[in-house]
């Protein structure tokens, strides 16, 4: 079964910095495409960075460029996002997401269950 768990999520303060973890399980994982993907309170959902097979290719919403990073594991399974220089309006829930190939453009097929992030002083 496909399985993907997120950690990381928590408070911290404006210009402040977290990094979320995503452990997958259930599928070859260099086989496929990942992002982060994050919804606001009451609001909808808002693609946030991807990262190929390989890792070399990466890319980021506007507002998160410069800001965040993302990578991944392949030996240990796991998905990463480093956010720097937090700002309140990046508190949302952070979903990471698989999608169902190698191409950056295919869809994303599973979820996780979500870790919460709150920027506030």
């Amino acid at each position: 079964e496909v399985q993907l768990v997120e950690s990381g999520g928590g408070l911290v303060q404006p210009g402040g910095s977290l990094r979320l973890s995503c452990e997958a399980s259930g599928f070859p994982f260099d086989d496929y495409v990942l992002s982060w993907v994050r919804q606001a309170p009451g609001k909808g959902l808002e693609w946030v960075s991807l990262i190929n097979w390989t890792g070399r290719t990466t890319h980021y919403g506007e507002t998160m460029k410069g800001r965040f990073t993302i990578t991944r594991d392949n030996a240990k399974n796991t998905l990463y996002l480093q956010m720097n220089s937090l700002k309140s309006e990046d508190t949302a829930v952070y979903y990471c997401a698989r999608h169902q190939s190698t191409e950056i453009d295919s869809a994303m097929d599973y979820w996780g269950q979500g870790t919460p992030v709150t920027v506030s002083s």
